[in-house]
């Protein structure tokens, strides 16, 4: 199931809370942009991003680094950047 999840980057701070949870990546994504647009801040300061996480996962519920990945085992990885850095 894919998650977003709120990430400071912040290596002090283990635990990520769940913001909302998907049973797609498309799903996902759109709820990303409906919070970006929500805080009308790009993807990169909004500090949330999508993660895959095997198990049952509620929003408010807390992950670590070890309970979540990037990308879903066997899931096509694009090429290229999906959100540009420039305008």
């Amino acid at each position: 199931m894919f998650a977003l999840i709120y990430d400071e980057h912040d290596f002090s701070k283990n635990q990520k809370p769940v913001i909302s949870v998907h049973h797609s990546r498309e799903t996902a994504e759109k709820a990303l942009e409906k919070r970006m647009k929500k805080l009308k801040k790009r993807v990169w300061e909004c500090d949330t991003r999508i993660v895959w996480v095997n198990g049952k996962v509620r929003p408010g519920d807390y992950l670590t680094s070890a309970q979540f990945s990037t990308w879903r085992p066997g899931e096509k990885v694009p090429a290229g950047e999906m959100y540009s850095d420039t305008d």
